[in-house]
């Protein structure tokens, strides 16, 4: 080595110390959002502090001369600073915090030793050193959404983009550098597999020890160890007064800016795509990007609107309700509509080799189960909403076959025209019927007069039961229901107002759930048959079907189909059958869609007032369904009698019971609340074999997530915190003690879903201390 290059080496290190030694932030240092005060590199490019997030509020971070903030710390839980922090300090005995005026200090950086300074370097990296100047960890080595020149993206590392240009918390796009040696971009809480991908540098089989890097020209690359393994960006952009890094945008494009300290003008130089539309879930659910002049443009489905009014990225939902698989002449109530050129995720349920496009709607439209249908190639494949990840692109012959309402698809007098012609055809239908019914009825009544008394309350031989009028209902005797339970002997279940019997139909040999009702009834046999009739008439894939009834003297008994799979009790309870992260997310989103209907979308609105997951019932192919909704009404009970085992506890009673207030549909929301957080953390909601502190579930749940401690709920699980925070602020959401704060189960699910933000949660028993 020859005396320049020692001389050259020596006159680097040296100056780097130097950088370190003038940039150094002692302990007892501290920085005020209101006096916009920061801890600057050396040469005043980079700093460290606070900047603005969201109307009167702020968020530390690592930011440029023209903001442009290129690392968040807190990111993956909360950015928001509270109104109530007085300054970002430095502590003297070595932590980086959040100071409040009330309340508990907040840590910003948690390294694994004590902090005893800190730097901000003029590479842009924030570093903090122990007592023997050592790095014990610095901003390079959690990268946000930026790569800045000299840091890396390490194998198994991701970038997510922000939420928006001005909230800095995770976005909904994700860049990763896999483990098998691809980087590949996805939407967030999707698989890294194929499907989901929306770009690849087709690296795949380089191995775990590729890394992506970005010099200071710009250029930016994969290195395989030390060995370049491919050029992504070419580089060669100016560095004389410039600054040049990668960015993964709000809207899912990764590119190359350059920053002119000049005149602090922002430049993107190069991008990973010019397809605005091409990142997947660039639009919400029932909605599709298309390039309108090359600007991206979210527009929704056939008779759907956007969800959020000036937010047409938010996603779509329908603006006309559905009435359910009980509805007989579904084809004429409805259409399809079809959406051409376009590409959806694939979450069909049933695929159909048909010859043509109107096969398909047929298909569609004879299958009540059926929202929308994709054909392309003779290929015709059935969904469920929502749709996600719509993009319109021309040469894609797929095509979206929307069913919508037809009266809501239609002019306002073509709509008049449509339903006063289907009164004359129901009128004319219901003539014929009825004068067809007389005629018959006059031709046998004679041969059956002396038989009715005879046969009444007896049971058929040929099926066992008989269909009774008005009701989409069977009703049995009393002793085809001992028979089918083989005398009551299989109990399965028992609850406040009865108890449950696995019992098998004659006819069919249909497996059935039988309750028999132990509850006194106030109201006579016509009324109680008249709640019946209300609720036979109910269908929905996340209800328990009523079957039959029987109602024989002191014997009132309901039959159920069969739930092969127990209550979320007998699993959410049991660790040996602990279910996954994704499908515990699933159940809680199937029980949201149950209770939903049951509040808006049903003939007649139900509360349910025992919301609860040993009423939460599990079929063969694990779908959660809500069993005994209506009974409420029909037993006519008070139903705080169902829960005087709990009474003075935060169980699943919504407070407005204990106050005696008014029983709406937001107390079904706070006991779902109460379960989704059982769910999340796979305990009960009251557990007196815990600490005090963790006793009561909501109010546990609630110091986690105030203290930064929301990863705390899941135990050792391994799930991303965002993922549970998200969850855990809509549980608190729905337990708010007061019930105009909690949210309806339309938004509760629009939220489970994904689809909207979700505000920050005040403390939900705060409302008691302002009284």
């Amino acid at each position: 080595m020859s005396i320049l290059t020692i001389l050259f080496v020596l006159l680097i290190s040296t100056a780097a110390e130097a950088q370190r030694r003038s940039s150094n932030i002692a302990l007892g240092s501290s920085l005020t959002p209101s006096s916009n005060s920061t801890w600057y590199s050396p040469s005043g490019v980079y700093a460290f502090g606070f900047f603005p997030q969201h109307v009167n509020s702020y968020a530390v971070g690592i930011f440029l001369p023209d903001k442009t903030v290129v690392w968040t710390a807190n990111r993956d839980s909360n950015p928001t600073v509270p109104d109530n922090v007085v300054s970002l300090l430095l502590s003297t005995d070595g932590r980086l915090i959040l100071r409040r005026r009330q309340g508990q200090d907040v840590e910003v950086i948690s390294p694994s030793t004590t902090i005893a300074s800190a730097s901000m370097l003029d590479n842009g990296n924030f570093v903090l050193y122990d007592s023997e100047s050592r790095i014990i960890w610095q901003s390079f080595d959690h990268p946000t959404n930026t790569l800045l020149p000299g840091q890396q993206l390490p194998s198994g590392k991701e970038l997510f983009s922000s939420a928006s240009e001005t909230d800095y918390g995770r976005g909904i796009f994700r860049l990763k550098m896999q483990n098998d040696g691809n980087l590949v971009q996805y939407p967030i809480n999707t698989p890294d597999t194929g499907p989901y991908s929306y770009y690849n540098s087709v690296t795949y089989g380089a191995g775990g020890n590729v890394s992506l890097n970005i010099d200071s020209d710009g250029r930016l690359y994969l290195l395989n160890g030390s060995l370049l393994l491919q050029n992504i960006s070419s580089g060669r952009f100016p560095t004389q007064g410039s600054i040049n890094l990668m960015r993964l945008d709000v809207g899912g494009i990764f590119g190359i800016y350059s920053l002119s300290l000049g005149n602090l003008a922002m430049t993107r130089r190069w991008a990973s795509t010019v397809d605005e539309c091409a990142p997947k879930g660039f639009c919400g659910v029932n909605s599709f990007c298309t390039l309108m002049d090359n600007e991206p443009e979210c527009l929704c489905l056939p008779s759907f609107v956007y969800v959020q009014s000036g937010n047409n990225t938010a996603g779509c939902s329908r603006n006309f309700l559905t009435q359910g698989c009980h509805i007989i002449d579904d084809r004429f109530k409805y259409d399809m509509r079809r959406v051409e050129n376009s590409e959806w995720e694939d979450n069909s349920y049933e695929n159909l080799n048909i010859m043509s496009e109107e096969e398909c709607s047929k298909a569609c439209l004879d299958d009540c189960n059926c929202e929308a249908a994709f054909f392309n190639d003779n290929q015709c494949k059935k969904q469920k909403l929502p749709l996600r990840f719509g993009r319109r692109s021309i040469g894609n012959s797929n095509i979206a076959l929307v069913r919508v309402s037809r009266t809501t698809d239609m002019g306002d007098s073509d709509r008049k025209r449509m339903i006063k012609k289907e009164r004359h055809i129901d009128l004319l239908i219901v003539g014929i019927v009825l004068t067809s019914v007389g005629v018959l009825a006059l031709s046998i009544s004679a041969i059956l007069a002396h038989k009715r008394r005879k046969d009444y309350n007896r049971i058929k031989k040929d099926d066992g039961a008989n269909f009774v009028e008005g009701i989409s209902l069977q009703a049995f005797t009393f002793e085809h229901i001992s028979e089918a339970t083989r005398g009551f002997k299989e109990e399965v279940g028992r609850g406040a107002s009865g108890t449950v019997f696995k019992g098998v139909l004659r006819n069919d040999q249909k497996m059935v759930a039988v309750k028999r009702l132990e509850k006194e009834f106030t109201q006579g046999e016509r009324e109680f048959q008249t709640e019946l009739k209300t609720i036979g008439k109910m269908y929905h894939r996340n209800l328990v079907r009523l079957l039959g009834y029987c109602l024989d003297g002191a014997h009132k008994l309901l039959v159920f189909e069969y739930m092969s799979n127990g209550s979320l009790a007998d699993i959410l309870f049991n660790q040996q059958k602990r279910l996954s992260w994704e499908e515990r997310m699933k159940i809680a989103r199937d029980i949201s869609r149950g209770i939903l209907y049951l509040h808006q979308e049903c003939e007649t609105q139900i509360v349910h007032c025992d919301i609860k997951p040993q009423n939460i019932l599990m079929d063969g192919n694990w779908c959660a369904k809500i069993s005994d909704f209506g009974l409420a009404k029909l037993l006519k009970q008070d139903q705080t009698n169902t829960y005087t085992g709990i009474r003075g506890t935060k169980g699943y009673v919504a407070p407005e019971w204990y106050q005696k207030q008014a029983i709406t549909v937001k107390a079904d929301v706070y006991s779902f609340g109460v379960m989704l957080l059982e769910i999340i953390c796979c305990r009960k909601c009251v557990d007196w074999n815990r600490s005090e502190d963790e006793a009561i579930l909501e109010e546990w749940v609630y110091d986690c997530y105030a203290t930064g401690k929301i990863g705390s709920v899941v135990g050792d699980e391994m799930v991303e915190e965002r993922k549970v925070e998200r969850m855990v602020k809509i549980g608190i959401w729905c337990v708010q003690y007061d019930p105009s704060l909690r949210p309806t189960m339309k938004k509760v699910l629009l939220m489970l879903e994904g689809t909207v933000e979700i505000p920050i949660p005040p403390n939900p028993s705060s409302f008691l201390s302002s009284i």
